[in-house]
């Protein structure tokens, strides 16, 4: 989450402030110990004066001088707070002392955690991936230290279940860690031995290490699973080990690590906690909520599912439209709208995800910057192209007029068993069609964006929704 994407509450200075931990002005006017600590067991150790005025701008510099962060890839990392209730990305004029004060507050505006949990919630300050730092750039570094850094925050990442992945891409980035970590001279036993002392969990997702499933299951299974984890692991890491006995350089090793990262299309994103309902089993049964993280990054939008390592949606920027939605009842929650193309019975239609979420706001300006950078960036080539399509006749055959299309229906998002790959079929949506007097559900005509908030056709070649009026008697399932 990027800092600069709400309104922070006023820095309570006075002796109400809930911040127990944060050293006393007259302190703060000396030189403080700081840690910036690192993905990984690290941290850069500082010695700041100034500390309650001092700004992310300057702190960021002490850490880059004290890494010999080149500044070709200076930009690659920021500073975030971060703790397991919130994490925020700051921005360089942001001062953390000051953050640090109002942290309580944040937590109360942003989580739905207990009183008891922010009460003792601390956040650390973390020098990690620049969210908005492009993947392409990325490809360019060449300095072994900054590619380190890259790979540890990669790591942890996949370690944590956080970038699902399929067994084919956990193996072999888990023979890359063997590899970057043991190097390649080691025989089967000796890869064995090390495996077994530092566990599979070092090396492999902790759900794939640890199994899953009931006790009983999991006892006879354990012993077998696990030496067929540890086999597929050696194999993989002989394929890397070069069998002329030239060992790959270490930056070649990183460099493979974070391309194969790369191929996940949620690396580098900033994650967000949310909720979506469950499809109803049964008349009834009483709605329930599975717990999500919405990944968002430069590309797009990502539901996963928390329990099940697996995506449950994944779609482009110009593939949706999007808002965002407050209580208007006490016990009413937050709420971010997807809206995605999709079909009911063969009839297309519009499909609407809600996701639950005290970070709503949050994620709906964030994607808003997102596409903001991207026609930035883009909105000279999209423009170009848009040029060359307009002299010639779209695709099949297709209006230039026409409202519903974005340049023509996209292709359908397909069922696969890649964790990779959108679940639409196990998502409870609100489905609907436009009857040309009110938006209802499954009706023959196909309907405009429910929303107006879209990425611009500036942006990308393809047309974007027109806004339609919503009727007041929307279902909202």
């Amino acid at each position: 989450m990027d800092g600069d994407d709400c309104s922070f509450p006023p820095d309570s200075s006075d002796g109400h402030s809930q911040r127990g931990s944060v050293a006393s002005s007259a302190t703060l006017s000396r030189a403080q110990d700081v840690l910036v600590y690192l993905c990984g067991d690290s941290a850069v150790h500082l010695t700041v004066e100034g500390l309650g005025s001092v700004s992310v701008q300057e702190l960021g510099r002490s850490v880059r001088e004290a890494l010999h962060i080149p500044e070709t890839a200076q930009d690659a990392f920021a500073l975030w707070l971060s703790s397991p209730l919130l994490e925020l990305q700051l921005k360089a004029r942001h001062q953390p002392y000051k953050l640090c004060r109002q942290w309580q507050d944040l937590l109360y505006r942003f989580t739905e955690a207990s009183e008891e949990d922010i009460s003792q919630d601390e956040p650390c300050l973390q020098y990690r991936r620049n969210v908005y730092y492009p993947k392409s750039k990325e490809l360019q570094i060449e300095d072994e230290g900054v590619l380190r850094l890259l790979y540890e925050e990669a790591r942890g990442n996949i370690l944590m279940g956080r970038y699902p992945c399929d067994p084919e891409h956990w193996t072999t980035l888990g023979a890359l860690s063997l590899t970057i970590d043991e190097g390649t001279g080691l025989d089967g036993q000796q890869l064995t031995t090390t495996i077994r002392g530092k566990k599979l969990s070092s090396f492999l997702p902790v759900h794939v290490a640890m199994g899953s499933g009931g006790l009983l299951s999991t006892l006879r299974g354990k012993s077998s699973r696990q030496t067929g984890l540890e086999q597929n692991l050696l194999e993989e890491y002989r394929k890397i080990s070069s069998p002329a006995g030239n060992s790959p350089e270490p930056t070649q090793l990183l460099h493979q690590y974070l391309n194969t990262c790369h191929n996940l299309p949620y690396y580098g994103c900033a994650f967000f906690g949310g909720e979506i309902d469950k499809p109803v089993q049964g008349i009834l049964q009483r709605a329930k909520r599975k717990a999500v993280n919405v990944g968002i990054c430069l590309e797009g939008v990502y539901v996963m599912d928390v329990k099940e390592k697996h995506v449950l949606l994944g779609l482009h920027f110009n593939e949706l439209s999007w808002d965002h939605s407050y209580p208007e009842e006490q016990g009413d929650s937050h709420i971010l709208w997807l809206e995605f193309d999709g079909e009911e019975d063969g009839t297309p239609v519009n499909k609407l995800l809600k996701i639950y979420s005290k970070q709503a706001e949050l994620m709906s300006g964030f994607i808003e910057f997102c596409v903001e950078l991207r026609s930035a960036s883009e909105g000279g080539a999209a423009a170009e192209m848009d040029g060359e399509v307009g002299a010639h006749q779209q695709p099949g055959g297709q209006d230039g007029n026409n409202k519903n299309g974005r340049g023509g229906r996209r292709g359908m998002l397909r069922r696969q068993s890649s964790v990779v790959c959108s679940r639409v079929h196990s998502l409870n949506t609100i489905s609907y069609v436009d009857n040309g007097k009110e938006i209802k559900r499954l009706k023959p005509k196909r309907a405009a964006s429910f929303f107006t908030r879209q990425v611009s056709a500036a942006t990308y070649s393809a047309a974007t929704y027109s806004a339609v009026q919503v009727a007041e008697n929307l279902e909202q399932g």
